[in-house]
């Protein structure tokens, strides 16, 4: 009898455990891009524009958790938000390639299953977001790219829209630019003033020739977030970079690099410089030190972006959630556009260093 008492108990705490309700730790984090992002550089009415879109991406995503959906519903929304924005380097707002278009990447995890969707080089595809969220449940895929990538969205009956849409005066300018100085510049600039920058301890040529301008930001945009079921789940989604040539592919749609989640640890979203960060494998070297080193998310976030990327080089941040509630928003940049939302409402957008 004491031993039917027991496995009963036993059953009742497993259920239990297995049924966990984080209502109370639900949170949703977002990044709208790094760099140099200083007051000096941002008009009042910009510091505004930017706030009204970061905090409108927080609302939609929060209303879903509150509401009991899915972390992924909830990155989708947040995304969504921005990539319809031309303030950002993702949907209406990306960057064009030398031959004069918009190509678009996106990627999508969920911690619970560790099932992950990316496209690359989309072209008509309104909400890459949504396309890389169909590739992982609609196909037995992880990525696709270019037409085929374009041909799929259009058979799940995603919103397919003609490129011209993607078109902004200010990123056509900066593509004159790029082209004229003929340089490669990381996501959109704002001003003529320009410095070489060669990484250190790299080398390379390529590199020497990734020229960003005095008010860049790698505006790439990209959202976590914590369900009311423990789930964890981050999307990112990115116009790449100003003049890129040869179908050139960044870090944003590359699972481990741009993006990252795991319930065992927690879901991370990057932004910064896409080469060094694949090289870096940032997003997954971030979950793999506190999975095996045993570090916190604050410690393994920072370590990772103020240390590791530091000494080859890359510049950017990245956005970090946990199963706990925990966030971490480190960047080593001048600035970073981000911001948070927890379970009570409480909110905060931020765009300085300070």
């Amino acid at each position: 009898m004491k031993i039917t008492r027991l496995l009963i108990l036993l059953l009742a705490l497993s259920v239990k455990a297995f049924s966990q309700d984080y209502s109370d730790k639900i949170t949703l984090v977002i990044h709208g891009g790094a760099g140099t992002i200083t007051r000096a550089n941002m008009t009042p009415e910009q510091e505004t524009a930017y706030q009204a879109v970061l905090n409108n991406a927080l609302q939609q995503g929060h209303q879903i958790l509150k509401k009991g959906g899915t972390s992924l519903e909830a990155v989708e929304a947040a995304i969504m938000v921005m990539e319809d924005s031309p303030l950002f380097n993702a949907g209406k707002g990306a960057v064009f390639t030398s031959e004069g278009k918009n190509e678009l990447d996106a990627s999508v995890m969920v911690g619970n299953t560790l099932k992950a969707g990316a496209v690359a080089g989309v072209t008509t595809v309104k909400n890459p977001i949504k396309a890389a969220i169909a590739v992982m449940d609609n196909s037995p895929h992880v990525m696709m790219a270019g037409k085929g990538a374009d041909l799929f969205a259009k058979q799940q009956g995603l919103q397919i829209v003609d490129p011209s849409y993607f078109y902004t005066e200010t990123r056509y300018k900066a593509l004159q630019r790029a082209k004229a100085e003929e340089k490669v510049e990381l996501d959109h600039t704002e001003n003529e003033k320009s410095k070489l920058k060669k990484a250190p301890k790299t080398g390379l040529k390529y590199e020497e020739e990734l020229i960003f301008t005095e008010g860049k930001k790698f505006g790439t945009v990209g959202c976590v977030a914590l369900d009311k079921f423990g789930n964890l789940a981050a999307g990112t989604s990115t116009g790449g970079m100003t003049n890129k040539k040869y179908g050139r592919v960044g870090d944003a749609p590359i699972i481990g690099a741009g993006t990252y989640a795991n319930n065992a640890t927690c879901a991370v979203s990057a932004t910064g410089h896409g080469e060094l960060f694949i090289r870096s494998v940032v997003a997954h070297d971030i979950s793999a030190l506190m999975e095996y080193k045993r570090l916190s998310l604050k410690e393994a976030s920072e370590l990772v972006v103020m240390k590791k990327l530091v000494d080859i080089g890359g510049e950017g941040g990245v956005i970090a959630l946990d199963r706990n509630g925990n966030i971490s928003m480190p960047f080593n940049s001048e600035g970073m556009y981000r911001g948070y939302i927890t379970a009570d409402g409480k909110s905060e957008v931020k765009i300085y260093k300070d």
